[in-house]
C-alpha cells in the first residue's frame, strides 16, 4: 500500500473515531482507533519516510486529525509537532484537552507513542 493511502486511512479513522465519540458510540470509536493505529504501524514500517508522510496531516482541516498526527510524531518531528499541539491546546473541548495531555506527557518524559 502506498504511503499516501496509509496517511488517508489514518486521517479518515481519526475523524471517524472523533465523530463516534461525539455520538456516544464507544464501540465504533474503538474500532476506528484500532484502524488508525494499524495505519500508523504500517507507516512506521517504512521508517522515517512513513513518518514524514504522516506529517502532511499537520495542516489537515480537522483539528482532531492534526492533533493525532502531531501526538504520534513528537519524537520524529518535535518542533513542528509541538507547534501543532500548542496551537490546538489553546482551545476548549476534547481535542484541545488531548493536545494538552500529549504535551504534558512529552514534557514529563512519559510519552511513548513511537519509541525509538
Amino acid at each position: 500500500m502506498r504511503l499516501e493511502e496509509l496517511v488517508a486511512q489514518f486521517a479518515e479513522n481519526v475523524a471517524a473515531q472523533t465523530d463516534a465519540i461525539w455520538r456516544g458510540d464507544a464501540r465504533t470509536g474503538n474500532k476506528h482507533a484500532r484502524k488508525y493505529g494499524a495505519a500508523f504501524d504500517k507507516l512506521r514500517e517504512h521508517g522515517d519516510a512513513g513518518r514524514d508522510a504522516l506529517a502532511a496531516l499537520f495542516t489537515h482541516p480537522r483539528m482532531d486529525v492534526r492533533v493525532a498526527a502531531a501526538a504520534v510524531l513528537l519524537r520524529h518531528r518535535t518542533a513542528e509537532a509541538k507547534a501543532v499541539l500548542e496551537e490546538a491546546a489553546k482551545g476548549e473541548g476534547l481535542v484541545p484537552f488531548k493536545a494538552a495531555q500529549a504535551l504534558l506527557r512529552w514534557e514529563e518524559g512519559t510519552w511513548a507513542l513511537d519509541p525509538a
